[in-house]
């Protein structure tokens, strides 16, 4: 079984650093779950990245519940939870719907381009799914990586859908230049403006990993009313901070990319591009692998603290209040749900 086992300095910073900062409550909009059958291959299919196939080839329901209570002990989170987004569909929302049904957490539907609206709508409906989790890796295979658009593999055909019941739309955007391209950022407003009733959520804000990934885009989106964010996966400061300042606490989530948020490691950046740092001899086949580095270093935690680390940080130095951190970290996904007072 994946589950996380924490060390003596996992133990510490959770208990030192972390406990006292975090809600009792607290919701975990971005997690993936799926079985070992149905595993990702090591291999950088249409634009999805290598490094996070380093830590889990797979990760159930039951397995990723238990991390969860292992995680963050004596705090009750429920997860959002999405199948990989590497491995076939179908497989992938089997596994989630059999743990849904298991566990009650809220699922998120893997979606493919060519779904037509009709099967996409009776397929989140019949599963009780409370929305679509979109993923670059299924738009249509003649598009070069470079070009990949976000209406490429979530077509408007989805959004009308989507709309029409209001569903969350967990959004991981493509393109080098990430938050800052301008195609992305003009697709963002056209699905804010024409898709007023989607619940979107920007995955990983962004993308922006480093603060030259941010350029001027939060320019623009800081005049959106109805898009949120989520920090999974996501360690910069500067990101973290310019979402706060352009849209407020209320619309930014805490998410943790589970399972790749088990990986040992912390972040830095190097001319504009971010590089995990994890230790020596941990993880195979790293020589040649974009974004990693290793380390002789003892003391390293996981990128999950690492992530709420990072939260801390921004908090402290904006003097954020203990109600603008419930937000972050539950209020804001339960309204998303329209289960919270707006």
């Amino acid at each position: 079984m994946l589950l996380f086992k924490p060390t003596e300095y996992d133990k510490h910073v959770y208990e030192t650093e972390l406990r006292d900062f975090l809600p009792d409550k607290i919701v975990d909009v971005h997690a993936h779950a799926w079985s070992v059958e149905h595993g990702w291959d090591f291999v950088e299919t249409n634009g999805g990245s290598i490094w996070p196939q380093l830590v889990a080839k797979s990760m159930t329901p039951d397995e990723l519940v238990e991390s969860l209570k292992i995680l963050l002990p004596g705090k009750e989170v429920t997860p959002f939870v999405c199948g990989s987004c590497n491995c076939d569909t179908v497989y992938a929302n089997e596994a989630v719907l059999e743990g849904k049904k298991k566990h009650g957490f809220p699922a998120l539907y893997r979606t493919s381009y060519e779904m037509t609206g009709e099967e996409l709508e009776k397929a989140v409906i019949e599963g009780g799914y409370i929305g679509l989790k979109p993923y670059l890796t299924f738009c249509p295979p003649y598009i070069p990586i470079p070009e990949i658009r976000i209406f490429d593999f979530l077509p408007h055909e989805h959004l009308e859908v989507a709309n029409k019941h209001g569903w969350v739309v967990l959004l991981h955007i493509a393109r080098a230049e990430r938050l800052r391209d301008k195609v992305n950022v003009a697709q963002l407003m056209e699905i804010e403006e024409r898709y007023p009733n989607v619940k979107l959520v920007v995955a990983h804000i962004g993308r922006a990993y480093a603060k030259e990934d941010i350029g001027d885009a939060f320019e623009i989106l800081g005049k959106t009313k109805n898009m949120v964010f989520d920090f999974a996966a996501n360690l910069c400061d500067d990101a973290i901070r310019a979402c706060i300042e352009a849209v407020g606490p209320k619309r930014l989530l805490f998410g943790a990319d589970m399972p790749i948020a088990l990986m040992r490691m912390y972040r830095i950046v190097e001319n504009g591009v971010y590089y995990n740092i994890v230790p020596r001899g941990l993880y195979p086949n790293i020589a040649g692998v974009a974004h990693m580095r290793e380390t002789d270093e003892k003391d390293i935690t996981i990128m999950y603290y690492e992530q709420i680390r990072a939260m801390k940080r921004v908090a402290e130095e904006m003097k954020l209040s203990r109600a603008d951190i419930e937000d972050i970290f539950y209020n804001n996904a339960m309204r998303l749900m329209g289960k919270g007072e707006n």
